[in-house]
């Protein structure tokens, strides 16, 4: 059984209605299929990202089990934001549900070499270039308030495999005003 912290947003409506309505349907979706929700944070109202990209965001985070292995599960999450209408029209744009693997306890994917170098990806490359598999822990997680911060209330102790930070430790690091960016709703 793996355990995995998952961050999870969305911008625009869906089916079932706003952005708050579709991530707590994403979250009750994923119970339906087998992931056992250990915890899970707040919501939060969050700035687009990038600045100027859309409408604002509502993100999240959880912590959950599933026997299912790292690229499986991230299948299953795929099929749920197609369920709820995720449309892939191009890298950081607007979407009904956004769900990310951000760690599978402390496994490092594809290994070290390749996480670091997606890790250490200039910002202009970041938006331009796409994983052709998944890379865990997820490689700008340090870098995002929209994740960390809601990662907070379900598992500030989750150590970094790599960096050695725990998530209370890279939430600290990020800039005072990136943090207060992101507030409780």
């Amino acid at each position: 059984m793996g355990s995995y912290l998952v961050a999870f947003g969305g911008n625009l409506d869906s089916k079932v209605g706003k952005p708050l309505e579709t991530l707590h349907a994403t979250v009750d979706a994923l119970s339906v299929l087998g992931v056992n929700i250990l915890n899970i944070s707040r919501f939060y109202a969050t700035p687009c990202f990038p600045a100027g990209a859309g409408p604002d965001y509502v993100n999240g985070a959880l912590e959950a089990e599933s026997p299912l292995q790292p690229t499986a599960f991230l299948a299953l999450l795929n099929r749920i934001e197609a369920q709820f209408g995720r449309v892939r029209a191009g890298r950081w744009t607007g979407r009904t549900v956004d769900l990310d693997v951000i760690a599978c306890g402390q496994a490092i994917l594809p290994d070290a070499a390749t996480q670091t170098l997606w890790r250490r990806l200039p910002p202009d490359e970041q938006q331009r270039q796409t994983p052709d598999r998944l890379i865990l822990p997820h490689p700008r997680l340090q870098d995002r308030a929209f994740v960390l911060v809601p990662l907070m209330d379900v598992a500030p102790h989750w150590r970094h495999p790599l960096l050695g930070a725990t998530i209370s430790e890279m939430c600290a690091d990020l800039p005072v005003e990136e943090r207060r960016s992101v507030v409780p709703l």
